[in-house]
C-alpha cells in the first residue's frame, strides 16, 4: 500500500483522478477497453469532480459499483445508484454502467453481477475507507475468505450512523439495515485499488488501517496485501498519523 496525503483536499480530488485516468487510459491501450468500480459516499464528492474532467474514452470504459441498500428506490437521496447516476453516468459517455436496482431481487441481481464480473477482471477499483475501517460494506468484523462476488449484508450500527452524519438520512429508523456488497475478495481481485479518504472523521480509519496488522476488526487492513493500491488522504485524514507512519507507506 502506497500512501499520499495531498495538501488539500481539492488537491486530493485531482491528484487522485489524474491517477484514475492513467490507468484506465493504460488498460484501454492495452486491451481496447477498461472496467471500473467505484464507490460513493460524502468522503467521494472530491474525486467525482475532477473524474469526470479527465481526459478518457468513456466509450470504452464498463463501470460496475461496490455496493446498494437492500429495497431502496432509485430515486431516494440516499441511494447510490442516484448518486452515481447524478455525479457520473448522466456526465461522461459510459460504454455501459451496471448499476444495482436496490428494489430489484437481491438474489437475482447478485447472479446477474456475478456473471458479468465473472467475464474479465476489473482494471480500476475506486474503493472507499468508512469511518469503521469497512471496504464496501463488509463491517467488521469482516469475512476476508469468502469468494462470492456480492452478498447480502447486515449494517452495524457505526456504519448506520455514518450515513446519518454525512446527511443521506435524519435517524436510524430511517436508514436501510441490509445492503447488497461486494465481498472483500472480489475488491483485491482489481488490479489496481486506488482509495480516496477525506475529512477528519476518517482519520481514526486511516490511524487504524496503516497502524495494524491484518485484521477481520479493521477490514481495511486487507487492502494492505494488494500487489497495487494507493490510499490518497487529505491532511484532516491524516491528522492521526505520525511522520514514521507516513514515511512507511510513502
Amino acid at each position: 500500500m502506497k500512501l499520499v496525503v495531498s495538501k488539500s483536499t481539492k488537491d486530493l480530488g485531482l491528484e487522485s483522478a489524474v491517477h484514475a485516468a492513467k490507468l484506465i487510459n493504460e488498460a484501454i491501450a492495452e486491451k481496447g477497453y477498461a472496467r471500473i468500480l467505484l464507490s460513493t459516499g460524502a468522503s467521494q464528492f472530491p474525486f467525482f469532480e475532477e473524474f469526470i474532467k479527465q481526459d478518457i474514452d468513456w466509450s470504452k470504459v464498463e463501470m460496475f459499483h461496490l455496493d446498494e441498500y437492500v429495497g431502496i428506490s432509485k430515486e431516494h437521496p440516499a441511494s447510490f445508484n442516484k448518486y452515481l447516476t447524478e455525479r457520473f453516468v448522466s456526465k461522461v459517455p459510459l460504454k455501459k454502467a451496471n448499476l444495482i436496482n436496490g428494489e430489484d431481487n437481491p438474489e437475482e441481481t447478485i447472479a446477474k453481477l456475478t456473471a458479468l464480473l465473472s467475464e474479465c477482471p476489473v482494471d480500476v477499483g475506486l474503493i472507499g475507507i468508512g469511518e469503521n475501517a469497512h471496504i464496501a460494506f463488509n463491517d467488521p468484523p469482516a469475512d476476508f475468505d469468502d469468494q462470492r462476488f456480492y452478498k447480502v449484508v447486515t449494517l452495524a450500527p457505526r456504519c448506520l450512523q455514518q450515513q446519518i452524519g454525512e446527511g443521506w438520512f435524519k435517524s436510524v429508523e430511517e436508514t436501510y439495515k441490509q445492503a447488497i456488497s461486494m465481498t472483500c475478495s472480489r475488491i483485491m481481485a482489481c488490479k489496481h485499488i486506488i482509495s480516496v479518504v477525506p475529512y477528519a472523521v476518517k482519520a481514526e480509519a486511516i490511524f487504524n488501517t496503516l497502524n495494524s496488522e491484518l485484521s477481520v476488526d479493521v477490514p481495511a487492513t486487507l487492502m494492505k496485501q494488494h500487489a497495487d493500491c494507493t490510499v490518497y488522504c487529505d491532511p484532516d485524514s491524516a491528522s492521526m498519523l505520525t511522520k514514521e507512519l507516513i514515511e512507511k507507506f510513502a
